[in-house]
């Protein structure tokens, strides 16, 4: 079998040898323990795949920090042992049985595609992410009912923001379903954090469980 692989764009090879020469060479000794000693992670973060969400320049995150998984709309599925691949559950297990991080934040952003495309779906306004080979569509489908708590909201991009945030609280719901993660947390091994990210004002909130909504930091 030929795989369909090229070289790298011109524009990505400088910038590598760019990065080499100043970053790593400035930091050389930093990198070398990171190797020798492994990783180390304070927290793990779960986030959208968007290009435009930078989780470690939000929180000025240094290299072996933060243990990050992006996926679709950020969203983690329930824990469901059948044996199948789950990519995002495999970093949970790994993120909180092995690395032993102590906290795990869901960050949700504004303008989010997996979250407009589930609300067209949800709507009857594309039939294309309905169908059972459709990837985004299934995997969308674990917002399906939020998007039912919210439908009747008539303004477009309120229903929107409220099906971002909702998003966030699907994860922590769900995390709290993976008998591991349970645990940690009831031990105080653990802390679960709930965030969106405007990404046009860079604005930032938290979820507050006592207040039950999202507030500013």
């Amino acid at each position: 079998m030929t795989r369909p692989a090229r070289p790298l764009p011109g524009s990505l090879v400088q910038r590598y040898h760019g990065w080499k020469a100043t970053t790593f060479a400035e930091n050389a000794a930093w990198y070398r323990r990171l190797a020798q000693e492994g990783q180390r992670p304070r927290a793990m973060v779960i986030s959208c795949c968007d290009s435009r969400v930078h989780v470690t320049s939000i929180f000025g995150a240094e290299q072996g920090e933060f243990f990050i998984h992006r996926n679709i709309a950020n969203l983690v599925p329930p824990y469901e042992p059948d044996g199948l691949r789950h990519g995002t559950s495999a970093a949970i297990e790994y993120a909180v049985t092995e690395l032993k991080v102590a906290q795990i934040m869901v960050l949700g952003h504004s303008q989010c595609g997996g979250v407009r495309g589930c609300d067209a779906m949800c709507s009857g306004n594309a039939p294309e992410l309905e169908a059972p080979d459709s990837f985004v569509g299934r995997w969308m489908d674990l917002l399906r009912p939020a998007w039912e708590d919210l439908k009747d909201i008539t303004d477009p991009d309120a229903r929107t923001l409220a099906l971002e945030q909702r998003a966030v609280l699907t994860s922590l719901d769900n995390l709290m379903t993976f008998p591991f993660v349970a645990e940690a947390v009831k031990a105080d091994d653990l802390a679960l954090h709930g965030m969106w990210n405007d990404i046009t004002t860079g604005a930032l909130e938290v979820y507050d469980a006592e207040l039950d909504r999202f507030v500013a930091v």
